[in-house]
């Protein structure tokens, strides 16, 4: 006994991977409940926390634009109990707008993108454009005189790089969040919005906005019927948001490799893939391999096209 003791004494690291979980999981979201961040963060703590066999507790540390919650997740042990649900804005582009104190790549040890979902182009329908080239011309007639809605982050970027790419001018209406951003637009406070697909939704089909585009490179499955914005009238357009799963830089690559492992097998379940497909977004569930190559494409558009254009974006 004292030798098999003093033997596992001499291999401290793999006690240690063969204990874990041996407590219950932090799961980090940067925004407040309710979110399709939040409301995504939640049906993976679920499911993993089934296949780990320790709870998964969800905790919402916001403010910044997501930059506090993910900067409080850089800096946590890399010991596999203190986890992100990233988003794209503050995991790729806000590092290139504002100082952050993290690198959204480096910083992380990537372990599964869990979904996808475009940002969505809509008007007010006093405002006489039905198509995304009719709201182009509409703008150039009318320099500075149409607005947008957003909430900072990735609902602003979409709108400011079309402003770019399209050589319009349009002024940005700031608001708190995706969904109060969205209603400010169907009572017509604002004459566009882009908003996340989750907060245009219900405004879509109540027909209080109109949809002209989405902002993904592909038509989206849920809302085939709206073209995307590329193939509308901006060849090469493409804001696409997402979330996934990442660990402080340095996480034992046994350890995310088995929380990959729990994710992959979650999101292949019927019942979350179409609770994932309710919410607006299309489920992934990648390697962490596969997600390092994603965000490492994601910072390099981002920085590039920040640097190119001089875009500003509000946090």
């Amino acid at each position: 006994m004292t030798r098999l003791l003093a033997l596992l004494l001499l291999l401290p690291g793999v006690v240690l991977a063969q204990a874990w979980p041996s407590k219950p999981l932090r799961m980090v979201v940067p925004f407040a409940p309710g979110g399709v961040t939040d409301n995504s963060a939640r049906l993976v703590a679920t499911r993993m926390q089934e296949a780990l066999g320790q709870p998964v507790v969800v905790e919402n540390r916001t403010g910044a634009g997501g930059v506090i919650a993910t900067d409080f997740v850089a800096k946590s042990a890399p010991d596999g109990y203190t986890i992100l649900m990233a988003s794209a804005a503050p995991q790729t582009l806000t590092q290139f707008l504002q100082k952050t104190g993290y690198d959204g790549v480096k910083d992380f040890a990537p372990i599964s993108l869990v979904n996808t979902f475009p940002i969505v182009l809509m008007v007010h329908p006093s405002v006489p454009a039905h198509n995304v080239k009719e709201l182009i011309a509409l703008a150039k007639a009318q320099p500075g005189k149409l607005n947008f809605a957003g909430a900072g982050g990735l609902t602003q970027f979409a709108g400011e790089i079309f402003k770019y790419m399209a050589g319009i001018d349009m002024t940005y209406i700031p608001y708190k969040g995706g969904a109060p951003a969205a209603a400010a637009a169907a009572a017509g406070d604002a004459q566009v919005t882009f908003a996340n697909y989750s907060d245009a939704l219900t405004h879509m089909k109540s027909g209080r906005l109109r949809a002209l585009g989405m902002t993904s490179a592909k038509r989206f499955p849920q809302s085939p019927e709206v073209p995307t914005i590329a193939e509308a009238a901006i060849p090469g357009y493409q804001v696409e948001s997402w979330n996934g799963l990442l660990a402080p830089a340095g996480t034992p690559p046994e350890t995310v490799n088995r929380m990959a492992a729990a994710v992959q097998q979650g999101l292949k379940e019927p019942a979350t893939k179409k609770r994932m497909e309710e919410m607006g977004t299309q489920p992934v569930g990648d390697t962490p391999a596969q997600f390092h190559s994603f965000l490492q494409a994601e910072v390099k558009k981002w920085g590039d096209f920040v640097r190119q254009s001089g875009i500003k974006v509000e946090q």
